[in-house]
C-alpha cells in the first residue's frame, strides 16, 4: 500500500511539473522570469475612459452630459495626455453606431499638460476653438476634456488654456 501511494504521489507531482511547463510555455518568458525573480513587471496596456455625447443615451442632447466608453491602450507613463489624444480621435464606428459623438473639432494638439494639487493644467492649439458656436456645444467641449481627465484620482478640475490664454477662449 505504502509503494503505490508513493508511486502516485511521483505520478501527480510530474502532472503539475509538466502542466506547470506548458503554462509557463504559453504564456511567455517574460512571466516566467518575472514569477521567479519576484518582480514586478509593467503592464503593456491600460484601460482608459473617454467621455462622449451620445444622442441614444440622452435624446434631448444635455448639453453637459457625456458618458464614457472604454479603451485599451499602451500603458503610458502619461494617461492624461493619451487619454486626451484618444479622445481626439473621436468615437470608433461601433461607437458612433451606439450613438456617440464628438463636440471636438478635428485636428486639435496639446502644447502642455502638467497636474498640481489636485489641478490639470492643458494648454491646447487654436483648434480647440475653430468653428465652435453656441454656448451648448462650448459646454459639451468643456465637460469631454473634464470628464475625461477627472477620470484619474489625481484629477479633481481642469483648467483649459488656448496657447496660454484663459480669458475670452470657448465663447459660444
Amino acid at each position: 500500500m505504502k509503494r503505490g501511494a508513493i508511486f502516485l504521489i511521483v505520478i501527480l507531482l510530474a502532472l503539475l511539473v509538466f502542466n506547470f511547463r506548458a503554462e509557463l510555455k504559453t504564456i511567455g518568458r517574460r512571466t516566467c522570469d518575472r514569477f521567479f525573480s519576484g518582480g514586478a513587471e509593467e503592464a503593456r496596456e491600460m484601460e482608459i475612459l473617454l467621455y462622449f455625447n451620445n444622442d441614444k443615451l440622452d435624446p434631448e442632447f444635455s448639453c453637459n452630459k457625456t458618458f464614457p466608453v472604454k479603451r485599451l491602450v499602451g500603458a503610458t507613463k502619461a494617461p492624461g495626455r493619451l487619454s486626451l489624444e484618444e479622445l481626439f480621435r473621436g468615437p470608433t464606428d461601433v461607437e458612433k453606431n451606439a450613438g456617440y459623438f464628438t463636440s471636438l473639432t478635428q485636428g486639435i494638439k496639446i502644447n502642455s499638460i502638467r497636474i498640481e494639487k489636485g489641478v490639470a493644467y492643458v494648454d491646447f492649439s487654436e483648434e480647440l476653438e475653430k468653428g465652435v458656436g453656441g454656448s451648448c456645444r462650448v459646454a459639451a467641449i468643456r465637460n469631454q476634456i473634464t470628464q475625461t481627465l477627472k477620470q484619474f484620482p489625481t484629477v479633481k478640475e481642469a483648467v483649459i488654456s488656448i496657447n496660454s490664454r484663459t480669458e475670452d477662449i470657448l465663447q459660444p
